[in-house]
């Protein structure tokens, strides 16, 4: 006689229980919203140029807090590996953008003789492909008549101290999680001496670029370390009362600080770093003690989630793109003053710069469609032409992510 013990019948054929299927981490809709303000305010301050706009909300230090923050969370897997997927998701794009501008600068005439060193071409060339230096690009040009000026190619080259400088972040960031760790905020703190030692020229650096590199890096530096605070919670050890205590001191300090040092229209927080940095440190400070972690839009703000949802799924391409949106929008613009009844009965409309912001967006969404292919590609999702989180692109697609 068999004495293999039967189970009841009920359960004999009962399937194994399915393993929960992980669920991605939930977005943090706040940092979202953030990012998509500071992204529209870097293309409306580059047209308008308002000195008090970077004051109002200052968008590199926001966005370097956000990306801090991204690389921080980023690190609970094995840095190296962390570092190259960063590299992979920032490079695509601005080897697209290169290859499309610098192809372009070549067949107006510059080459290896422009620069007066054919060696020192080459070398920042490569920058281009690897910007561990600002990439370069003439100062004149021919320009397309009608639709390009002459400073096409140094204004395409202008939003590039960005990508030096995180790419700087990216590479630095195991070591500042240390140096975070062991003494949070002498680290957080050490940029901005930095930037007031080399605004003062205690410190002088052998190069116009190193000279260049160091002082972004240093100017929105303690930015990118809060960033890393606020997901190591550094800040949420700190009592309630600091921050608003504080913050508001070190923004007074700062925006003193640019008053006296020349702040005015044509001369803004960019060019007075260590207003700059102080200003930045203070808003980011508050923004981040303000944190309302969201992981669904307030009624309030549902309506504009697509909106915020197509902007951060694109951001690398609207930055990159966006200041020579700028200048085709500008020449076009500037075409309608050559039929006469516009010139005559709508000179205010053609003076005006704010018809230009909506044909600059028309052009950036033409960007996006272009180009932002390469983001998805870069992030090893399948190519979208219009990523607005959208049911229908979220059925086909997967989840989405920025």
């Amino acid at each position: 006689m068999s004495t293999t013990p039967t189970l009841p019948a009920d359960t004999q054929d009962e399937p194994a229980p399915a393993v929960p299927e992980r669920k991605p981490p939930a977005r943090d809709r706040y940092f979202d919203l953030l990012r998509a303000v500071a992204l529209f305010r870097v293309v409306f301050y580059h047209l308008m140029g308002w000195a008090w706009l970077p004051v109002v909300f200052p968008s590199m230090g926001v966005m370097f807090a956000l990306a801090g923050n991204l690389m921080a969370r980023s690190l609970k897997r094995p840095a190296l590996q962390v570092v190259r997927g960063r590299l992979r998701r920032l490079l695509p794009p601005l080897w697209l953008l290169g290859a499309i501008g610098v192809t372009g600068m070549l067949l107006q005439g510059w080459g290896p003789g422009s620069d007066g060193h054919p060696g020192w071409w080459w070398l920042h060339l490569t920058f281009w492909i690897l910007p561990l230096s600002e990439p370069s690009a003439p100062e004149t040009m021919p320009g397309v008549h009608g639709f390009l000026g002459e400073d096409w190619a140094a204004q395409l080259a202008v939003p590039l101290w960005y990508v030096r400088a995180y790419l700087w972040y990216v590479l630095l960031s195991p070591l500042l999680r240390k140096a975070l760790r062991a003494l949070p905020w002498p680290t957080i703190l050490a940029p901005i001496a930095l930037t007031g030692a080399l605004s003062w020229g205690w410190i002088s650096m052998p190069s116009e670029r190193i000279d260049s590199a160091v002082l972004d890096f240093a100017t929105f530096g303690a930015c990118w370390l809060l960033g890393m605070a606020h997901h190591e919670g550094v800040l949420k050890r700190l009592p309630r009362y600091v921050v608003p205590s504080v913050a508001p001191a070190v923004a007074a300090v700062g925006l003193w600080y640019a008053l006296h040092h020349g702040f005015r229209t044509g001369h803004d927080l960019d060019d007075i770093p260590f207003g700059q940095a102080l200003w930045s440190f203070a808003t980011v400070l508050l923004l981040l003690h303000l944190s309302p972690t969201w992981t669904e839009w307030p009624r309030r703000l549902r309506r504009w989630d697509r909106l915020i949802t197509l902007l951060n799924s694109r951001a690398v391409t609207i930055y990159l793109w966006h200041n020579v949106c700028i200048v085709v929008a500008a020449m076009l613009w500037d075409r309608l003053w050559g039929f006469p009844v516009l010139e005559t009965h709508f000179s205010w409309l053609l003076e005006s710069s704010w018809p230009v912001l909506v044909v600059v967006w028309i052009l950036v969404a033409g960007c996006v469609v272009c180009f932002g292919w390469a983001e998805d590609l870069a992030a090893r999702r399948r190519p979208r032409l219009w990523p607005d989180g959208s049911k229908r692109q979220s059925g086909r697609a997967g989840t989405h992510r920025a």
